[in-house]
């Protein structure tokens, strides 16, 4: 089944559940800090992981210590779907073993 665009009150609802991402436009954006820069690319790689197992990918913006992530599904002309809930699901459920900061 192909992805479909959500609705304002689905990505609300999503978003309720996801802590420290926001919608910006048409895409949802999350920037986590780190003490080490090291931590940052190692989320990286996770996250990598984690892309090519969902065959959906972020744009991912590694800083010193920061990682700011922006995704949407561009198969739908760059709206958020599902694909994108799951995909920030996942990257929230390993940030904190990369001691990940809001």
């Amino acid at each position: 089944m192909a992805p479909r665009p959500l609705s304002r009150e689905e990505i609300d609802a999503a978003l309720a559940e996801l802590s420290g991402w926001e919608l910006d436009g048409d895409r949802l954006r999350r920037t986590y800090s780190f003490a080490r820069h090291l931590q940052a690319a190692a989320m990286v790689v996770h996250v990598a992981r984690i892309q090519d197992e969902l065959d959906h990918h972020a744009d991912l913006l590694l800083g010193y210590n920061t990682l700011a992530v922006s995704v949407n599904t561009h198969s739908v002309g760059g709206k958020v779907t599902g694909l994108d809930v799951e995909l920030a699901r996942r990257i929230e459920a390993v940030a904190p073993a990369h001691d990940a900061r809001p």
